[in-house]
């Protein structure tokens, strides 16, 4: 019955092996960092609100946010 010994020995073996290996660990991804964005328009962003923006070949909410820095929805 020493086989049967050894066979159950290896079989532990097997069993642990599979815990050994770490588990992959999801990347957090790329997060643009909280920009602290004006709610209202002072005069100063307002002035540039209305020399740049017209100026730009393609507007959109997105970059006027960029641009002035300000919360859009």
């Amino acid at each position: 019955d020493s086989f049967s010994f050894f066979y159950m020995a290896d079989k532990a073996k097997v069993s642990k092996a599979g815990g050994k290996n770490k588990k992959k660990k999801w990347s957090k991804g790329k997060t643009k960092e909280k920009d602290n964005l004006a709610v209202r328009f002072d005069e100063k962003t307002y002035d540039r609100l209305n020399n740049e923006i017209p100026k730009t070949k393609l507007i959109t909410p997105s970059i006027a946010s960029d641009r002035l820095k300000i919360t859009v929805s």
